[in-house]
C-alpha cells in the first residue's frame, strides 16, 4: 500500500492538478493513474497555457482549427475540451466504481467572466454539452457575483468545482449556493445523485500572503507564526464541512456531501516539508489536487498521521486568533488573495489566448 493508497483508506482522494496532450497520448497520464493511484484531475487557466504553449501535441487539431477560420477563444476550448474528454474517457472506470464521487476531470469557465453570472451560467452549459462526459466537472470561481451561478449550473444537473475559495466565509455561501442548486435541481426532476460538487481551497496562496505579513511585522510572535495559515483556515473550513453536512435531512433523498478539495497543495516555501499540505489536511470525505511534484514527494516520504482534519478546529482557532493578536487582518488577506486569483488566471487566459492569435494566422 503507498501513501496515496492509505490517504484513501482516511477518506482523502488524490487529483493530479495537470494535464496536456502530451501526458494523454503518450501514455504518462494512464501511467499514472495505474501506479499512483490518482482518482482524477483538475485543470485551470494556467494549466492549459503552459500545456499550449509548447511542445507540437496540438499541431494537428491546431492546423484543423486554422484552416477552419477559428477564433482564438473557440481554438483554446476546442483543445481543452479534447484534453478533458480523453481523460474522462481514460478515468471513466474509477467515476463507475466509486458512484461518481471521484473518476472526475474539471475544466474551467472564461476567467474573464468571474463578475459576469449570465456569461457565467451559459459557458458552464455550454462547455457541459462539448465535453458530453458525466464525469466532468465545470470549474466556478467563488466570487460575488458568480455565487448564482453556481446555483444554477447544478439546478441544471450539472456537477461543478467551485474554485478560488479563501475562506470559510466565503465557503458557508458556497455551501449555500450548491444546497439551493441541488434543490432546485430536485424541483427540475433531474436525478440529484448523479450531481456532484467540490469546493476548492487554495491552501499555499494563503500561507504566501501572511507570511509574507509576518515578515513585515517582524516581530518574535509573529514569525513563529509562518506557515501555519493556510492549515489552519482549511481545517476550519472542514469543521464547517462536517456541521453542514452532518444532517443531510435539508436536502432532497439521494442528494450528495459538496466535499472540501484543498488544491494550491504545492508549497511555495522551501523551507516547509514539501508534504505539509497533505499530511496536514488528511480526513474522511475530502479530496487533495496535487501537483505531480508533490505527489511523489508524499510516495516517496510517506509519513501520513491519519486523520489530521476531525477535531482539529479549536488548535485551528487559537492560530486565527493569534493573527489578529500580532495585526494579521484576515478579511483583509482574503480580500486581496481572491483578487489576485482571478487576475493571475485571467492574466494566463489573456496570454493563451494572445499566443492562439499568432499561431491561427
Amino acid at each position: 500500500m503507498t501513501a496515496i493508497d492509505e490517504l484513501y483508506e482516511i477518506g482523502t482522494s488524490t487529483w493530479l492538478d495537470d494535464l496536456s496532450r502530451d501526458r494523454i497520448t503518450t501514455g504518462n497520464l494512464a501511467k499514472i493513474k495505474a501506479s499512483k493511484s490518482i482518482a482524477g484531475v483538475t485543470t485551470n487557466p494556467a494549466i492549459f497555457a503552459k500545456a499550449m504553449s509548447g511542445g507540437n501535441a496540438y499541431d494537428v487539431q491546431l492546423a484543423d482549427l486554422r484552416a477552419a477560420g477559428s477564433h482564438p477563444d473557440e481554438a483554446v476550448y476546442a483543445m481543452s475540451v479534447k484534453d478533458v474528454q480523453d481523460a474522462c474517457d481514460l478515468f471513466r472506470d474509477v467515476y463507475e466504481r466509486t458512484d461518481g464521487r471521484d473518476g472526475r476531470v474539471s475544466l474551467e469557465v472564461d476567467p474573464r467572466y468571474a463578475a459576469d453570472e449570465e456569461r457565467t451560467v451559459e459557458q458552464a452549459k455550454e462547455l457541459w454539452r462539448l465535453v458530453g462526459r458525466d464525469n466532468v466537472m465545470i470549474k466556478i470561481p467563488a466570487t460575488d457575483e458568480s455565487l448564482p451561478a453556481i446555483t444554477a449550473a447544478l439546478a441544471e444537473g450539472i456537477s461543478v468545482n467551485v474554485t478560488l475559495i479563501f475562506s470559510v466565509k466565503r465557503y458557508k455561501q458556497v455551501i449555500d449556493a450548491y444546497k439551493a442548486g441541488i434543490r432546485q435541481a430536485a424541483e427540475n426532476g433531474r436525478d440529484v445523485s448523479a450531481i456532484h460538487s467540490v469546493a476548492s481551497f487554495f491552501v499555499s496562496r494563503m500561507d504566501t500572503e501572511v507570511d509574507r505579513r509576518l515578515d513585515v511585522i517582524g516581530s518574535e510572535e509573529a514569525l513563529a507564526l509562518r506557515g501555519q495559515a493556510g492549515i489552519a483556515n482549511a481545517r476550519l473550513a472542514y469543521q464547517l464541512f462536517l456541521d453542514e453536512f452532518r444532517d443531510m435531512s435539508d436536502l432532497p433523498a439521494g442528494a450528495t456531501k459538496q466535499r472540501p478539495l484543498w488544491a494550491s497543495t504545492g508549497v511555495k516555501n522551501p523551507d516547509y516539508p514539501a508534504t505539509m499540505y497533505v499530511t496536514e489536511l488528511a480526513g474522511p470525505d475530502t479530496v487533495n489536487t496535487m501537483p505531480e511534484e508533490t505527489l511523489n514527494a508524499v510516495l516517496e516520504l510517506g509519513g501520513l498521521h491519519g486523520d489530521t482534519l476531525t477535531g482539529m478546529a479549536p488548535a485551528a482557532e487559537e492560530v486565527f486568533a493569534q493573527f489578529e493578536s500580532v495585526g494579521i487582518s484576515l478579511d483583509d488577506v482574503v480580500r486581496v488573495l481572491e483578487r489576485e486569483g482571478v487576475d493571475k488566471f485571467v492574466s494566463a487566459w489573456q496570454e493563451l489566448l494572445d499566443s492562439m492569435l499568432e499561431n491561427l494566422k
